[in-house]
């Protein structure tokens, strides 16, 4: 499905059924360096079950015309301007790491456009180590290997996908590599430089609930657990055995924890 968002394309999967508006809308929104197809198992659930659902690709990213936008803040501008652009009053977003940023953000700043919340392997502060950050800004490898690496649960650096056939690590190698130059590090530098999480998080007043796991070593779990106690009335899942991509390392219980919320 094409959107246009500021006058630029913006590219968004639908869970294999037509986008219906009338239909309370959940809107995906990846993390730093990937896209859409990260949320292709539980956007398929939901497009068929009484949800209309946009996966999308930020900014410079998948198939959305660029440039990559260099702020947490612009991007939520961006995400509020989305739902208007699909003639929506509101939406549930779900969010992952630097998507799970953006749409707290949201939430915060456009109250009236947010109707529910969830926070997938989120923390209170995201900072990226300098190497990290040195190597995406000179387009090495190197960052698409880190971010792999810190970003699976050890198991599943053993195998024990539970898709058929897919491996984990050589697919976000691919979703990484394929990144026009400068956007990973657009990505990052805007997650390292975000210190407002805490704030926005006392001003959310929708439905909430942080999907976290208990093996990740990109947001620790209890790195979430301030911004937990700052969202009234929120609920923190923690998912065993289950490192930074527990949408993809752990569909079946992230699926069940955002069935509760959105």
């Amino acid at each position: 499905m094409r959107i246009n968002v500021d006058g630029r394309g913006v590219f968004a999967t639908t869970g294999g059924a037509p986008f219906d508006p009338a239909k309370p809308v959940v809107i995906f929104l990846h993390g730093a360096g990937f896209d859409r197809t990260a949320w292709r198992l539980q956007t398929r659930f939901f497009a068929h079950h009484d949800r209309s659902v946009l996966a999308v690709d930020f900014p410079g990213h998948g198939w959305s015309e660029g440039p990559a936008l260099s702020s947490i803040a612009a991007l939520a501008d961006w995400t509020a301007k989305l739902i208007d652009a699909v003639g929506l009053a509101s939406a549930a977003l779900v969010g992952h790491s630097m998507g799970a940023l953006v749409a707290l953000d949201t939430a915060a700043r456009h109250p009236g456009k947010v109707r529910a919340l969830a926070l997938c392997g989120v923390a209170t502060e995201m900072p990226v180590h300098p190497e990290m950050l040195e190597s995406a800004k000179a387009d090495t490898l190197k960052v698409q290997e880190l971010m792999t690496f810190w970003g699976m649960g050890n198991a599943l650096h053993k195998g024990g996908m539970v898709s058929p056939g897919l491996w984990l690590r050589a697919e976000s190698l691919a979703v990484l590599s394929a990144n026009k130059p400068g956007v990973i590090h657009t990505d990052l530098a805007a997650c390292n430089v975000y210190k407002d999480a805490q704030a926005r998080a006392q001003a959310v007043k929708c439905p909430t609930i942080l999907v976290l796991g208990d093996g990740d070593l990109m947001t620790p779990a209890a790195k979430a657990k301030p911004l937990a106690a700052a969202i009234a009335g929120s609920r923190a899942v923690v998912i065993p055995n289950c490192g930074h991509f527990m949408m993809v390392e752990r569909p079946d219980e992230t699926l069940e924890a955002l069935k509760s919320c959105v």
